[in-house]
């Protein structure tokens, strides 16, 4: 196995997002894409992260193959790369390790020892969504954000196909952000009816961290309904997140 990427910030960003959620995953390599499924300790949010094999200068894989790391240490040795590296995944299969090499003004070798594979396939459930919101990721964070002074959790609203609303109550405060549509913003509505669903926001501060990698947030959900956010660079990679409602009793 051995995989080049020309732009290393493809993995070296989405592995630090992802980090924020889970501690250990399993890289599943096969012909077409690098894949991560996981799950948050809590079981409350799920990361499914491609990277296809488009995004990569150099793609060699036999056959498919499970590499199970740990992120803390992955991270710190991307973290390495700078915008001008080439970066290089390959497998030690005789030491059971992933070889990172960067390459740039000088050369950098990293070894990272392979953990055992004990955890369960993740399958990703199969959800259907009556609400879809295209926006500008800096206007969604900063909602997000705004949000976070009232409360620990916040509403996701759509009443038609007009207006966004994101708002919080709290035991003395309250407050709302509304997104029209426009350029930047899109929405789907196939009920035509008030949709609205509460979520957690120390988990979407973390998810929405997915906007270094695009302008372009992708906001599915439905009434006490799982939430579905993704990231995409075209024809490069796709980082999602499915994160559980906050309901009454959680």
């Amino acid at each position: 196995m051995k995989l080049t990427l020309q732009d290393p910030r493809f993995l070296k960003d989405s592995i630090t997002i992802i980090s924020e959620l889970v501690n250990e995953v399993t890289i599943s390599v096969d012909k077409t894409k690098l894949e991560i499924i996981a799950m948050d300790p809590a079981n409350v949010a799920m990361i499914v992260f491609k990277l296809l094999n488009s995004a990569f200068t150099d793609y060699v894989i036999e056959d498919p193959k499970q590499l199970s790391v740990s992120l803390e240490h992955l991270k710190q040795m991307l973290r390495r790369a700078k915008p001008t590296d080439t970066l290089t995944l390959e497998l030690d299969e005789e030491k059971n390790r992933l070889k990172v090499l960067l390459k740039g003004e000088t050369t950098r070798r990293f070894n990272l020892s392979l953990l055992d594979h004990s955890e369960g396939e993740h399958k990703v459930p199969p959800l259907e969504f009556p609400v879809k919101i295209e926006t500008n990721t800096l206007l969604l964070n900063e909602a997000i954000e705004d949000m976070d002074i009232i409360s620990d959790s916040l509403s996701f609203i759509v009443d038609g196909t007009d207006k966004f609303v994101i708002q919080s109550e709290g035991n003395l405060a309250s407050g709302k952000v509304e997104i029209t549509t426009d350029q930047e913003t899109d929405i789907l509505n196939s009920t035509g009816d008030l949709v609205k669903s509460n979520y957690s926001i120390e988990y979407l501060k973390k998810i929405i961290k997915g906007g270094k990698l695009s302008n372009t947030t992708i906001i599915q959900f439905g009434p006490d309904y799982p939430l579905r956010v993704e990231y995409r660079i075209l024809d490069k990679l796709s980082l999602v997140s499915i994160l559980a409602p906050r309901t009454a009793n959680t």
